[in-house]
This record gives structure tokens, C-alpha cells and sequence, in this order.
């Protein structure tokens, strides 16, 4: 253990911090790191370098290198720089890698050096040009702060959706500010800078003067300032050597330190962990490095090369030609167990395990002295938690070797922490690898969360890796494998060099049906890459035919979408379709397009039959349709012509088309259509009133109500409606008005073809028995029974049955008598079935 505690150093008496070498750099730089422009990303992110920028002198001829390697040196991208000159380079949460140039123009770049995307910070930048810019992380995203020409600063919280800020104008501000970075305050973004003594708060409405609380006296300018990963606090260093921290407010200070170094350093970045009190600095100069924080003393270590700091989440990762290491506080859980003579539970377990080992008789004094205070458990958990700190395997198993031990001697110790270790440390050894670069540690890994992980391995095309730790930790596959598999299928439609057809079959053999994975996303991809016939090629494999229809429409493959779309059923999608080819296509080839498609013309007639007419009649035109285009003029004369000419030319137009369509008996009804318009018209003419557009029934009726009996005969006769047809209606229009003595002509005028029933009806149904029992005595034998009871004249009713002898006639007689009134008519009714029982 005291070999093991040998590289920690005590800031103070609280902490302790400590240095390790993640990786040996083999990247062969051939210039120094003070002579390119370097930007890294947190969470083990790549670095970029930018050689031979701009502001280095190099012949006219030479070009910048813009090269990006992993954490560990590993190149994964180099390009030469076309383009103009660059101020500042800087990474996306999404690891993008942004290149400020000196016009205001921001390129971004991806991990593997291909060009995403540009966008401009707006034209006063490109006027007044860029001195100085910043790349930073809020919550909404990474943003991007430009100092001008002009002094003046535009910042964009977020690149993502790009919104321009030019902050308010600093009093006086007359040269470039010593030092200023933006600070983040209630979801905003700020810029604080310095010039001379004074420092200056900038938000979106003011500029404000503010003061840090307690700074030593004497300070004329501040050399460098820096803002905490979690931009809660604060640390100035100013040209008396004196390091101010405190919080990102500037309302509270925590610390004052005097380095008794006036020279400005070359960076200084937070180096803190998540939930700890201890609060430290790291200022790198030249050849030193210094942690400071609370305490009269610093920790220092000698830099033999130029070295660049990375502030993370919980410390400081710092790089250099040949090495990358790690700077940060021991925590708690591996103070605890590895600090000398330290008596914590977790070094007991650990030192029991290892006497376990040696069979040595000490175990079991360790473990009993653990057991008699009660700490077994909280043992357990130390040497566990102190596991996922560890960077080196061969102590992450010791310590979870000594937390398995103690678990043995405890009957109720959940599993799943020492469980859900085991995966983390074996997901975060696999990727530390050397060849896979990302040192994260076991703080950063949960703050990052599996899937955003996922997404970086799968950004770096480690496809296989990303695949095996999904199915390690059982991930489920729409948020695993799958979304792996589509990412790596994305990646493939990129390979130019394999032709179509295998790429497709690669990509369905790896694929299959795999749950969550749209093959219709590929294709997008592969007619982004301008790979048309593989995208083709990939939709077959689609089964959603929803999701095959709109990119074939975006390809321009239309009647392709056609049939996809009617093989699909779903007739929203092809109406869909429909009306994309309508405005694709001329007339004249839309129309052949659909006589080739039934099910789509089909559709594509009913549509046209509420949006659009003339459409439609043209279909019927070129398809020689003269049934359905007689119906269309049918139609078209009520819905479209108020004119009675125009209604009849429509009609006559209609009347021709049947008679081609050799429909005689629809062009015969539509002749007698015409005739009957004329003649309503004719009758409105001469009678006034409402004809146009009654049946001819109503014709009829309507005549007879106004008295023209004549007339509505002669109509009756001329458009041959049956004498039955022609009674029921006079009928029923004489009962309407109430014209008894009419009726009773019209009754006497010729045997009646319908029966004296009907007028039987029609009176009571005007509540007149008085003209019905006139009627009821002329009904026929057969219907008499019936008649009288109409009328009610129920005795009656009951002699006719009887005479006539039909049980069902009786039966109905029955039915009507009520009570005593008709008891002795329902007595006769019994007597004359029971006699008629007996013969």
C-alpha cells in the first residue's frame, strides 16, 4: 500500500491529488504543441491539431495539416486546409469538431475529417473580422463566442439552431480584453472579461461592472480566467501572482492563493470531483504545472514538453508529445482503504483478502475486527466503490476480489452494486484500450450515460466493440444492437468502391428482420451518397411500404411508388402518389399512367368526382366510358346549370352518350327528363307556382292540388303513368285538400283500379269516418271485413267473417273487440267457430 500511495500528494490536509499516465503517446508530432492551434474534447474525447497555423511564419507554398487522433495518439483523420485563416478550434458535445475562421465563417468537421456543414457568425464579424473565439458546452448544446475586431463580442448558445447574439458594447473598451471566457448563469450565457483592474459582465440587455469579494489589494490587470466544468465557479489570476477563486456569481470567494509567479500562464483550468468539498486549481506555465486550492501550500510538478491541459468533470487530463496522464483527487472510498495505517473497514477487508490468500491465520483477526464493529457491509461497498476509481485492472480485481471475500460473511448483501461494477469496469477496461482510446473514468461514464457512449464508438466506427458491449450488458436491441447495426449499414452505402448489389446483400444478411431497424433509413443514406439503384435495391427489403413510398417519390421513381403504394392497400398512400405524379407528369402521360393501374384510376375517379369535374370528364373522353360519361352530363345539368336550356343541352349531351353506350332505356328516361323540364316550364309559365325539378309524380300532385284535373290527366297520359299509379295519387291529393265531393266523383267516375279499400284508408286517415263508411260498403268480399273495421263497425265486421266462415277474418274481429261493448259480438264470434268445429 505505501508503494501504492507513492505518487499522491497532499493538498493540505483534507486531499490528496494524484498524476498517472493514461496512455504513451506514439503520434510522431513533428512540430510542438505551442506551434499548432489544439482543441480536445472532455469525456476522452479526440484532439485535434492544426499545424502550421497562420500566425507561424512558413513559406508561401506550404499548407496548413489539419489532424485529428484519438485519446491515445491513434491518427484517425488527416486533411489539408483549403481554406482561409483559422482563430480558434474547438469540439461539439456531439464531438464535432468546430474551426472558427478569422471571417466569421465556422466550419464543422466530423471525427474522421469529413466536412459536415458552415455557417456564419454574421456579417459584422466578417467586417470587423475575428481576434479571438471560444467553444463552449451549455445544456442546450455547445455554443460559440466570437470577440471581433471591433472589440465587440457575438456569442450563439447553440449551433445546433443557430441564434445570433451581439452582446452590448463595453465603455471604453479600446484594445482586446487581457483575458475573458463566458460563464453560464440561469440557462444564459455571459461573457466576463477583464481590461486593466475592472471586470465586465456582459448579458443580452447590459454591461456591468463587477467586483470579485475579498480580492487582494494592488491588482492592475488579470492575466487569465477560467470557469469550473460545471461553470459554478470561478478562478482569476492576476499580475501580482495572487489566484482568486470563488463562485461564477462573483458573490462568494472561496480561496485566495499567492503562486508568487507574475508571469501569465500559458492555461489554467478547475480540478475538482463531483460532490467534494475540496476545490482546486491547475496553472501550467512553460515547464511547471501547480495545483493550488485552499491550503498554504501547492502541489507542483516539472513539465519536460510542452504539455496542454483538458479540464474533465472530475480533473484534469494533460498531453503531451509522449504522454498523456491524468490529474485528480484520490476519492474518498480509495483514501480510505489506501492511505497509511489507515483503519477504515474497506483497507481491513482488503488486507484480510490478501492474508485469505497467503492462508494465513491474520484473515480471520482482520475480519473478526470488522465484524465486531458492525462495518462488514460498509467494507463491501468501499472496496467496491473504490474498484470503479482504479484505472489499472490488476487493482480493480484486487479490491473487487476483497469485496466478493467479505460478501461471503454477510447473509442479506444486495449483489447488484458488486454486479453492476463488475460490467461497468469490464465495459470501461475495453474501451481505455489503447487502439480504442477513450479514457473514461468511472464518474465521467455514468455522467455520459451507455447510450450517449454508444453513440461516440459508433461515431469512431468501432461497430464490433459497441455491438459486443450491448450484448454483455443485455442492452435491449432497439436501443442496442439494432441502432448499431443501422448505424454500421449507414456507414456501408458508404463504400463506393463494393457495387451495389453486394453492398445490399451484405447489408440484408447482417440485418435480416431485426427489430428497430428501418431499411428505408439506409436507402435515404445511400441516395444521399448519390447511390439511387442501392437505394432502390434496399427498399425491397423494406416491409413498410409507408416508409418505401415517400423516399421513391423523392427519388423521382414515381410509378415505382405507384405500385408499391397499390400493393400496399393503403389508399392514402396512393392518393398520395396520384397527386404527386398529377404535378410531375404531363396530362396526356398521367393518363396513360393510370389506364395501366385500374385500382389507381379507380381511386383517382372518385377523387375527381368531389375535387375535380372537367378532370373527370376527360377520363371517361379517353377511355370512351359512355355510360359513365352520360351519367357525368346527368349529374353536371343539376350541379353546374341553373339555366333551363343549359340543363336541357346537358341533358341531350347525356341522352347521346347512352344511346352510344347502347343504354336505350337510360337515354329513353333522359329524353323524358327533357320533355318534362320543358313542359314545367311551360306550366310555371302559364300557372305560376314551383315545377322545375319535381318527379313527375309530384307534377302530377301538384297540378291536382291547384285544381287542374285536366291537365294532370293529360300528363298522366302523355308520359303513360298507370291508371293505378294516376288514382293513388289523385287520391291522396283530394283527401290533402279535403274535396270530399270530388273524391266521391272521382270515385263514381269508372270501376276503380285500385280497389275502394285505399279510400277507405285515406279518409280515416284524414279523421273523416263519415266519407269512409261510404266507401266501406263498395269494397270487395275480401276486404270487407277489414273496411268495416276501419270504419269501426266492429258488429258488422263479425257477421261478414261469419257469413264468409274464414277463421282468419274472425280472428281479426277478436282482436278489435274491447271490453263490454263488444262482448256479445265476441260471444257471437265463439259461438260460430265452435259450430263451425262440429261439421
Amino acid at each position: 500500500m505505501d508503494c501504492y500511495t507513492a505518487n499522491w500528494n497532499p493538498l493540505g490536509d483534507s486531499a490528496f491529488y494524484r498524476k498517472y499516465e493514461l496512455y504513451s503517446m506514439d503520434w510522431d508530432l513533428k512540430e510542438e504543441l505551442r506551434d499548432c492551434l489544439v482543441a480536445a474534447a472532455p469525456y476522452g474525447g479526440p484532439i485535434a491539431l492544426l499545424r502550421n497555423p497562420w500566425r507561424k511564419e512558413k513559406p508561401a507554398s506550404a499548407r496548413p495539416v489539419l489532424e485529428i487522433y484519438s485519446a491515445s495518439g491513434v491518427p484517425l483523420a488527416s486533411l489539408l486546409w483549403k481554406s482561409g485563416p483559422v482563430v480558434s478550434l474547438g469540439w461539439s458535445a456531439e464531438e464535432e469538431l468546430l474551426c472558427v475562421q478569422e471571417d466569421g465563417v465556422v466550419l464543422v468537421y466530423g471525427l474522421h475529417g469529413d466536412f459536415r456543414r458552415h455557417f456564419s457568425m454574421g456579417n459584422e464579424v466578417l467586417q470587423n473580422r475575428v481576434l479571438d473565439a471560444r467553444i463552449f458546452h451549455t445544456e442546450f448544446g455547445s455554443g460559440v463566442a466570437i470577440l471581433t475586431g471591433a472589440h465587440r463580442f457575438t456569442l450563439s448558445a447553440n449551433v445546433g439552431d443557430l441564434k445570433l447574439r451581439r452582446m452590448p458594447e463595453v465603455p471604453g473598451l479600446q484594445s482586446a480584453p487581457s483575458c475573458w471566457t463566458t460563464v453560464c448563469q440561469d440557462r444564459v450565457a455571459h461573457i466576463l472579461l477583464a481590461v486593466g483592474p475592472d471586470l465586465y459582465l456582459l448579458d443580452h440587455a447590459a454591461c456591468s461592472a463587477v467586483t470579485p469579494p475579498g480580492l487582494a489589494p494592488g491588482v492592475s490587470s488579470f492575466l487569465q480566467m477560467a470557469v469550473s466544468f460545471t461553470y459554478r465557479h470561478l478562478a482569476l489570476f492576476t499580475d501580482t501572482g495572487y489566484i482568486w477563486m470563488g463562485t461564477a456569481s462573483l458573490k462568494e470567494k472561496l480561496c485566495e492563493f499567492n503562486c508568487n509567479i507574475r508571469a501569465p500562464p500559458k492555461q489554467m483550468v478547475w480540478c475538482s470531483r463531483p460532490r467534494s468539498k475540496e476545490r482546486a486549481v491547475v496553472v501550467a506555465w512553460e515547464r511547471r504545472l501547480m495545483v493550488v486550492g485552499d491550503a498554504p501550500e501547492s502541489i507542483q510538478f516539472v513539465l519536460d514538453e510542452d504539455s496542454y491541459l483538458v479540464p474533465e468533470l472530475d480533473g484534469v487530463r494533460v498531453f503531451s508529445r509522449s504522454t498523456h496522464e491524468f490529474l485528480h483527487e484520490v476519492p474518498v472510498a480509495s483514501e480510505e482503504i489506501f492511505k497509511i495505517a489507515s483503519m477504515a473497514p474497506g483497507a481491513l477487508l482488503l488486507e484480510a483478502q490478501k492474508e485469505y490468500e497467503k492462508e494465513s491465520q491474520k484473515a480471520d483477526e482482520y475480519l473478526r475486527e470488522i465484524q465486531e464493529l458492525g462495518q462488514l457491509p460498509q467494507a463491501v461497498q468501499q472496496c467496491i466503490e473504490a474498484a470503479g476509481h482504479e484505472h489499472w485492472p490488476d487493482m480493480q480485481k484486487s479490491l473487487l476480489r476483497a469485496a466478493s471475500f467479505g460478501k461471503c460473511f454477510l447473509d442479506r448483501f444486495p449483489p447488484d452494486s458488486f454486479v453492476r461494477m463488475c460490467q461497468d469496469l469490464r465495459v470501461l477496461n475495453a474501451i481505455r484500450d489503447y487502439h480504442i482510446g477513450i479514457p473514461l473514468t468511472y464518474s465521467q461514464y455514468k455522467q455520459l450515460t451507455i447510450q450517449v457512449l454508444l453513440d461516440r464508438l459508433v461515431l469512431r466506427r468501432l461497430y464490433p466493440l459497441a455491438i459486443q458491449i450491448c450484448e454483455y450488458l443485455r442492452l435491449p436491441e432497439v436501443q442496442g444492437v439494432s441502432r448499431i447495426l443501422a448505424h454500421w449499414a449507414c456507414y456501408k452505402v458508404q463504400q463506393k468502391d463494393v457495387s451495389d448489389e453486394d453492398v445490399a446483400r451484405a447489408i440484408n444478411q447482417k440485418l435480416g428482420d431485426t427489430p428497430g431497424v428501418s431499411y428505408s433509413d439506409i436507402a435515404a443514406r445511400a441516395y444521399g451518397c448519390g447511390r439511387t439503384e442501392l437505394a432502390i435495391k434496399l427498399l425491397e427489403y423494406e416491409p413498410r411500404s409507408g416508409e418505401q413510398v415517400p423516399l421513391l417519390l423523392k427519388m423521382k421513381r414515381s410509378k415505382l411508388a405507384l405500385s408499391k403504394a397499390i400493393e400496399s392497400g393503403d389508399t392514402d398512400l396512393v392518393f398520395t402518389v396520384l397527386l404527386h405524379l398529377k404535378n410531375e407528369l404531363n396530362r396526356g402521360d398521367f393518363f396513360m399512367t393510370l389506364r395501366n393501374q385500374p385500382m389507381a384510376l379507380s381511386l383517382y375517379r372518385q377523387f375527381c368526382k368531389h375535387q375535380e369535374l372537367e378532370t373527370l370528364k376527360d377520363l371517361y373522353n379517353q377511355d370512351d366510358n359512355h355510360q359513365e360519361l352520360g351519367s357525368f352530363h346527368i349529374r353536371a345539368s343539376y350541379a353546374a346549370e341553373e339555366r333551363i336550356e343549359g340543363r336541357v343541352a346537358a341533358l341531350q349531351t347525356a341522352a347521346d352518350a347512352f344511346y352510344k353506350a347502347k343504354n336505350e332505356f337510360a337515354a329513353k328516361a333522359t329524353e323524358d327528363q327533357m320533355r318534362l323540364l320543358r313542359l314545367q316550364r311551360r306550366l310555371e309559365d302559364e300557372l305560376g307556382g314551383q315545377f322545375l325539378d319535381l318527379s313527375l309524380h309530384d307534377t302530377v300532385t301538384t297540378l291536382i292540388l291547384s285544381g287542374q284535373n285536366k291537365r294532370a290527366e293529360q300528363l298522366a297520359r302523355d308520359f303513360r303513368i298507370p291508371d293505378k299509379r294516376l288514382w293513388w295519387l289523385k287520391l291522396t291529393a283530394l283527401a290533402d285538400l279535403e274535396d270530399w265531393e270530388e273524391l266521391e266523383k272521382f270515385s263514381k267516375s269508372k270501376k276503380s283500379p285500385i280497389g275502394y279499400l285505399p279510400f277507405v284508408e285515406i279518409c280515416m286517415k284524414q279523421h273523416n269516418k263519415y266519407e269512409a263508411k261510404k266507401y266501406a260498403s263498395r269494397v270487395g268480399p275480401e276486404q270487407k271485413v277489414k273496411a268495416l273495421l276501419l270504419v269501426g263497425d266492429v258488429a258488422q265486421a263479425a257477421d261478414v267473417a261469419i257469413e264468409h266462415r274464414n277463421e282468419a277474418e274472425m280472428s281479426l274481429v277478436l282482436s278489435h273487440c274491447t271490453g263490454a261493448t263488444d262482448g256479445a259480438t265476441a260471444d257471437k264470434i265463439q259461438r260460430a267457430r265452435a259450430q263451425a268445429q262440429k261439421k
